[in-house]
């Protein structure tokens, strides 16, 4: 039976090229169309519209903006007591001794700035859910959906005044860089006058503070983003709620925004461009890299994000050698004694440079902010980015589950994916502290005294700048890795995109296997079952149940107009 499935070189690459030709005519293949819209319109109507995810994404933006508005709230507060460079200070910390008390004090500081940077994530991954669906769903409405993870604030529907076009997608954008930027600000050190009755030894230290406008505005940006995520909620009709990409895909050929070619049950997303449609299995799939151009875009800007990153260490060890001792930089030169992860902002004996910020109140913080979005941009659209690969890889894994024992199941938990997911886990965990890392390395010293700060100084320390490298080039070498690893086994990769799942999804169901369908004369056929299947022959040629029929008609034609 194998062997009848061969196909001599000649007529193979005939055949090939006659069904090639019908599909991008579309001659005389009504039949053919019919019955796979037929098995789209009976197969589909099962997929889950995910109204689970869609109360967690409505749970989660709520929450967000009950964060923001108390963040509001406490920023006004500050402002209307103490002015624009006022701080609310959180008594916790009462005359500890001073040789502890450095420690201590920046234990603490750095710990509720890195609860501050895992409470933005939250609340920003919380309100991307809801736009990158609202998003998918409006390139879907315009036919230029093509995988099932998009990057979501790179990518845009059409129009300047839709909410999920270009203009407020750069918007949230900016939002998102003001929102971890406001983060790294926040917290700071604030001290008392020391009373006459102190006992000896003891610090001026009363405890830590937070900065009352770096405070309304992150409660500011936070709010916008979910005004605009909820605008593109209302303008867009959403099919499904799910991420899974066998839901999307199963509800764009349902609602005919998707018609599956069933010939090209052997082909690849990287094999979309190949001329002719019958193919022999193959033992390796090609890499996430080279089958999703954006992913290039990505990993290559990560490896800039690495580059910039070691760039600002040799440029800051640049000026300290420069200016060492002076009020520019420290006099600790960098050695293997003053490199800490966290630096010691009360006993400076550590390698930095700091410069003051011009201008008092607004003025002041207003540069501040440049200073810290400028740099800290990068990062943020970086790490933003980096959710293509972890996404377009979670796709790709849940499609090769079925060739294994249990099968595909379609139907996805949101919060398993993030949570159960290996490289969906890691990059949830890194964004916090990458970030968190960031603020170690450019710190702002807007210490309070008595809930009114100071003037404002940055100070960029070089040992951080390095550990922020060093976990920078770990990260990139990562999703790297993952980037240009490339699947075993025949079953061709599609990595979430939607016209390749659709041309090898040929039976729906709750749980799906892949595998050999049919034996056939040029052809065989693959595709999936709601019961397990064997493995695809090696050596056979593999196209749509139908292929066969259509060559052979085609060849019949072909003669018809030769001999004519």
């Amino acid at each position: 039976m194998a062997a009848s499935s061969k196909v001599a070189g000649g007529s193979s690459l005939l055949s090939s090229l006659f069904a090639y030709d019908a599909l991008l005519n579309h001659q005389n293949l009504d039949p053919m169309i019919s019955n796979a819209k037929f098995a789209a319109d009976t197969g589909t109507d099962f997929y889950d519209r995910s109204l689970t995810s869609r109360r967690y994404a409505l749970v989660g933006v709520a929450l967000s903006s009950i964060f923001s508005c108390s963040c509001i709230v406490a920023g006004i507060v500050a402002l209307a007591n103490y002015g624009v460079m006022g701080v609310t200070v959180i008594n916790f910390m009462v005359f500890v001794s001073s040789d502890n008390a450095s420690i201590q004090l920046g234990r603490l500081k750095e710990t509720l700035a890195l609860a501050f940077n895992l409470i933005v994530t939250l609340c920003t991954e919380s309100i991307g859910f809801v736009h990158g669906i609202s998003l998918r769903s409006a390139l879907a409405s315009e036919s230029r959906l093509r995988f099932n993870t998009n990057l979501r604030l790179l990518t845009a529907a059409r129009g300047w005044c839709n909410p999920n076009g270009a203009l407020l997608n750069s918007i949230s954008a900016v939002l998102l860089i003001i929102s971890y930027s406001s983060a790294s600000l926040i917290v700071c050190i604030n001290f008392i006058t020391q009373p006459p009755d102190t006992p000896p030894g003891t610090s001026l230290s009363e405890g830590l503070a937070l900065a009352g406008l770096p405070l309304l505005i992150l409660g500011v940006a936070l709010l916008l983003q979910v005004m605009i995520a909820l605008l593109g909620m209302r303008a867009v009709k959403i099919s499904t709620w799910s991420s899974s990409p066998f839901d999307l895909t199963a509800a764009l050929v349902h609602h005919t925004q998707l018609t599956p070619v069933t010939v090209r049950c052997m082909r690849c997303v990287s094999a979309l461009e190949v001329y002719g449609d019958p193919a022999r299995p193959s033992e390796t799939q090609p890499s996430a890299w080279h089958a999703h151009s954006s992913i290039r875009k990505v990993v290559i800007s990560l490896w800039g994000i690495v580059a910039a990153c070691a760039g600002w260490a040799v440029l800051v060890m640049s000026v300290w050698h420069k200016y060492a001792g002076t009020d520019v930089a420290s006099p600790y030169a960098l050695t293997t004694q003053t490199w800490s992860f966290i630096p010691n902002l009360l006993y400076d004996s550590f390698n930095y440079i700091q410069y003051d910020i011009p201008g008092i109140g607004i003025q002041c913080w207003l540069l501040v902010f440049g200073n810290v979005v400028v740099v800290q941009g990068p990062l943020t659209l970086g790490l933003h980015c980096s959710e293509l690969i972890a996404n377009v890889i979670r796709d790709e894994s849940q499609w090769r589950c079925a060739t294994r024992k249990n099968g595909l199941k379609t139907a996805t938990n949101p919060m398993k994916l993030i949570f159960t997911h290996p490289i969906c886990l890691i990059l949830f965990v890194s964004k916090p502290f990458l970030h968190w890392m960031f603020g170690l390395s450019f710190t702002t010293f807007n210490f309070g005294s008595g809930g009114q700060g100071s003037s404002l100084q940055v100070g960029m320390y070089t040992a951080q700048i390095w550990n922020l490298c060093i976990a920078l080039f770990i990260f990139a070498s990562f999703f790297t890795f993952v980037a240009l690893r490339r699947p075993r086994g025949p079953q061709p990769a599609a990595y979430g995109h939607v016209q390749t799942l659709a041309n090898l999804v040929d039976e729906w169901s709750s749980v799906m296997w892949w595998g050999h369908k049919e034996d056939g004369i040029p052809y065989c056929h693959a595709g999936t079952s709601d019961h397990p299947l064997p493995d695809v022959k090696m050596d056979c040629v593999y196209a749509g149940s139908d292929a066969g029929s259509l060559a052979s008609e085609f060849r019949k034609r072909g003669a018809i107009s030769t001999s004519g």
